[in-house]
């Protein structure tokens, strides 16, 4: 299919039983007026239920919010979910709570980044214009 023309497609989620959103909004709201499409999944979303989106909203990027302490495990279901769903061209970046130590490990397991609480949104926004649906290295 090639490189999607158009902007940059964000599917915004906060999987597991966070009831705070606040954080998911804002970023979802910098992505949107840095002119990205952004779709927003709600609260309490599975693993699955944000894959199954992302995959039919042809997302080029996923960000997890997650304050739960259920990272670790949230991540990895996610990155598993669309590795099983040949879909690994979506790009998994977060921000949250999430503690300096457990960073490294998320991304070894292939988180792209990881926002803790002091990031800004425009750093958030830079980072995704970066990494985003870079071209392919094969002169794309």
């Amino acid at each position: 299919m090639g490189v999607a023309a158009g902007p940059i497609r964000v599917v915004v989620a906060k999987p597991g039983l966070d009831g705070h959103d606040r954080g998911a909004k804002v970023i979802a709201r910098a992505l949107r007026d840095a002119g990205m499409e952004v779709i927003y999944t709600g609260l309490h979303q599975t693993p699955e239920q944000i894959v199954d989106t992302a995959i039919q909203e042809d997302a080029d990027a996923i960000g997890l919010s997650i304050l739960s302490g259920a990272h670790n495990t949230l991540f990895a279901a996610v990155i598993a979910l669309l590795k099983e769903r040949d879909a690994e061209d979506i790009l998994v970046f977060g921000g949250g709570i999430i503690p300096e130590e457990d960073i490294p490990p998320l991304k070894e397991k292939g988180v792209a980044a990881i926002f803790t609480p002091g990031a800004t949104t425009t750093s958030i926004v830079d980072w995704v214009r970066e990494n985003v649906r870079q071209p392919a290295a094969s002169g794309g």
